[in-house]
């Protein structure tokens, strides 16, 4: 039977939701957690009613109603749902103006509004937040958390905000409650250590331990409603203006929709199973509020800290969630009086570990080393004072901020040269960094030869002008500008009059892989070259130094050290048209090379190719051995018109493609010319050449080496296998 992976009991770390696994899994699994985050949301929900003025049961029945709709009908299944801490001021002012019934009613129009925004699609746009808002929306929630759990552990009871719960810190101390809190902390913080602890979530085993703790204590304790079903107030049309009705139902959908989606994000960060279906998690989120409403209960919403601390708790599946809010329905009613042997201050140690580990260190360092810490740290102070909805709108201008300043970023490099001055400019270029750069450019001595070397991945319309007027004017004084584009064709394009936002064909990068005549002689570009006549070969080797160079320079470090490793061995033609690396995508070490005149494989009398074949085979070790023909051979011509001079070294090397030539007349590809048939026929038979090398027929035989045919159309720039059995082309597939 496969072993379940281990579950990681820390909240802020990647867990396992794996496959549900059955009923066993569920079992093992589920229903431990859904009893931890059932014992958490009774006294939350219960807070949060009597925080915003509504009654107890109210908590309670969103509680379970979030747990049992959502759970089985949301698209974030870890995630668990109920009343909210986020809801309790906003409920606090519609419950004074409306009176709780009303207020009902409107929770219920707000579920209506959320059912139709999630089947218009629009729950995805929460995936659009940055990581860093996320994580900085956690770490927000857990000082939160931690804070006022803190108060309940020192004894104390926890105020709305951060601020408030900061000065009950310094109040009268509950040494009970402190002692009861501390136990549960400790047995959160060591329970990973005590052998097969897997099996019993730390949360539910702090929980029960510390209860046992303070059984003698006269501490705060669970403290249930007394009412029965009969006390439920159920919902009523509000009266006032229409405009005033809308605007609250509208507030709460909005508000509590929000929510919901920022903490199916975020829980999503906490495991690795699947992740959340937004819209399907909004309309499920409606429809429990719909629900929740008709039957007197407060607006649920997704909630941060009961689904991070479900998933810490070990769940795997929606069962849990679902079974949380069973056990609400039925034992708060039914066994009230066992809940009410749990101390508050137990919950709160639980809540209090919680939080802190939400708050990750390892997320702020690796935040730090991306840039994207501001964004994180202003999302999280942002949750601490103002709010969760408030938190993340700072924490998303942030972000925002800080992607404009990398779009506008660009470095500009001034250095005078022996024939004059270059200008290396990188990143982006936009009107909003356009002063600096011209102040640069300004500063360069009139009459002068001035290269701008472009490496820069947009330019927008202001950009192009304001340099095109420096580049006019100082041309007009005397001076010689040409512009050198090295990674793309933003400037030619303004010139030509293409707007930067327009699709346009690929600009190639032309000095990568474009002939010598491609990029030595194209108007605007300089060539790094020391005299007007220098040969291209040493124009591109200057090109090399300068540019390519520092790119390839780690790479080309390794292999001088480690040696060469190439896995494949290419045959092919001396054409000046087939570049192997080009075709293969491949770079240096890749690929261990031998090219001649047809890309033949001599079965007799050319210690050359033999050689390279062995040393290929023998001591390089290499898995592959590639025959690489190609379109419009001048080899296969001479061939087909015996236009080679008999008794010419030409006409004695292509005597070893005689058996090409015999093979050639037999069927195949007939949709071809002559010369490319003899081409494909050609490959087809130099790799049956191979097999007369007795290293290769063995290392074949022995499966450690494969002989692959290609043909290379020059013209459509394709590339196909050859197929030796029929002599015919297939295409190259992933």
């Amino acid at each position: 039977m496969n072993r379940p992976r281990p579950n990681k009991s820390h909240a802020g770390e990647h867990t396992t939701a794996g496959p549900p696994g059955g009923l066993a899994a569920v079992l093992r699994f589920d229903l431990p957690a859904s009893i931890v985050v059932f014992l958490i949301a009774v006294p939350l929900s219960l807070g949060f009613a009597a925080a915003a003025g509504a009654p107890l049961l109210a908590g309670l029945i969103s509680a379970a109603v979030g747990g049992v709709v959502v759970g089985a009908l949301g698209g974030a299944p870890l995630l668990i749902s109920g009343p909210a801490a986020g809801m309790v001021l906003i409920l606090g002012g519609i419950v004074a103006q409306y009176g709780w019934a009303a207020t009902a009613m409107i929770t219920v129009g707000a579920g209506l509004v959320q059912v139709l925004a999630g089947l218009a699609k629009v729950g995805r746009v929460a995936l659009s937040l940055s990581p860093a808002v996320v994580h900085g929306l956690l770490a927000g929630i857990g000082v939160t958390i931690a804070v006022g759990q803190l108060v309940v552990v020192l004894g104390g009871m926890p105020g709305a905000t951060v601020f408030t719960n900061l000065g009950r810190l310094v109040g009268p101390v509950d040494f009970g409650a402190l002692l009861v809190g501390m136990v549960a902390v400790a047995v959160m913080l060591l329970w990973p250590r005590v052998p097969r602890s897997s099996y019993v979530p730390a949360p539910l085993a702090a929980v029960l331990v510390a209860t046992l703790a303070g059984s003698g204590l006269a501490v705060a304790r669970v403290d249930l409603p007394s009412g029965s079903l009969s006390s439920i107030v159920l919902p009523r049309m509000p009266e006032g203006t229409v405009l005033g009705i809308a605007f609250a139902v509208l507030t709460v959908a909005v508000v509590t929709a929000v929510e919901s989606l920022l903490s199916a994000v975020a829980v999503d960060k906490l495991h690795d199973g699947p992740r959340a279906d937004l819209d399907r998690e909004l309309v499920a989120q409606g429809i429990a509020n719909t629900v929740a409403g008709a039957l007197g209960g407060l607006p649920v919403n997704g909630g941060i800290a009961r689904g991070s601390t479900n998933v810490a708790a070990g769940a795997r599946t929606r069962a849990s969630a679902v079974l949380h809010g069973v056990w609400i329905a039925v034992f708060v009613l039914a066994l009230g009086s066992l809940l009410e042997l749990i101390p508050l201050a137990a919950l709160a140690g639980v809540l209090l570990v919680v939080g802190v580990r939400l708050v990750s260190a390892r997320r702020m360092r690796t935040l730090w080393r991306h840039g994207e810490f501001t964004a994180y740290a202003v999302t999280a102070l942002g949750v601490v004072a103002l709010g969760l909805v408030e938190g993340v709108l700072l924490g998303v201008a942030a972000a925002a901020l800080r992607s404009l300043c990398r779009l506008t970023h660009s470095t500009v490099r001034v250095a005078e040269e022996p024939d004059g001055w270059r200008v290396v400019i990188r990143g982006s270029l936009v009107f909003l960094g356009v002063g600096r750069l011209v102040r640069d450019l300004r500063a360069i001595p009139l009459g002068r030869r001035v290269v701008l070397e472009l490496h820069i991945d947009f330019l927008d319309h202001g950009a192009f002008e304001a340099i095109d007027d420096w580049r006019t004017g100082y041309v007009r004084l005397g001076g010689q500008v040409e512009v050198d584009e090295v990674h793309d064709t933003w400037f030619s394009k303004a010139t030509r009059g293409i707007p930067a936002l327009s699709k346009t064909p690929l600009s190639p990068l032309p000095r990568w892989f474009a002939p010598w005549s491609h990029w030595q002689r194209r108007r605007n570009v300089t060539l790094p070259r020391p005299r007007e006549d220098a040969d291209p070969m040493i124009r591109g080797m200057h090109e090399f130094e300068r540019s390519a160079a520092p790119l390839v320079r780690p790479f080309l470090a390794e292999l001088a050290v480690r040696g060469q490793r190439p896995r494949q061995l290419f045959i092919t033609c001396a054409d000046s048209r087939v570049v192997p690396n080009l075709i293969t995508t491949s770079g240096p070490g890749d690929l261990f090379c031998v090219r001649n005149i047809g890309n033949l494989v001599p079965v007799e009398g050319d210690d050359s190719v033999g050689a390279a074949i062995e040393y290929a085979v023998e001591v390089l070790a290499v898995a592959t051995i590639a025959v690489c023909g190609h379109s419009d051979c001048g080899a296969m011509k001479a061939l087909v018109t015996g236009s080679a001079r008999p008794g010419s070294q030409l006409w004695s090397w292509l005597r070893a493609a005689e058996s090409s030539l015999i093979r050639f007349h037999t069927p195949g590809a007939p949709d071809l010319p002559v010369v490319e048939r003899l081409a494909v026929a050609n490959v087809a038979q130099q790799l049956d050449n191979l097999l007369a090398y007795p290293s290769v027929r063995e290392a074949v035989a022995a499966g450690s080496l494969r002989l692959v045919g290609m043909y290379f159309d020059i013209s459509a720039a394709r590339v196909y296998l050859v197929d030796p059995e029929r002599d015919g082309l297939e295409p190259v597939r992933a």
